[in-house]
């Protein structure tokens, strides 16, 4: 999703979604660890990425907040 930002320059406006992530592909700590790219698992709950603003709304299983 990162280089999904990157293609998009700076007008894009990004948001920190929460429960979508792939196993080893979050943007940042989590409760569980303490660095990028350690999520353990599919979809963890308070794991996130950036992806562009109003687009977590509408991912199965996307959250504004960690759950």
């Amino acid at each position: 999703m990162t280089s999904v930002l990157l293609a998009l320059g700076n007008s894009a406006i990004a948001e920190e979604c929460y429960g979508i992530v792939l196993a080893g592909e979050n943007d940042c700590a989590t409760s569980l660890n303490v660095c990028a790219g350690h999520s353990l698992e599919d979809g963890q709950v308070d794991a996130y990425v950036d992806i562009p603003s109003g687009l977590c709304a509408k991912l199965v299983g996307g959250s504004l907040e960690p759950k």
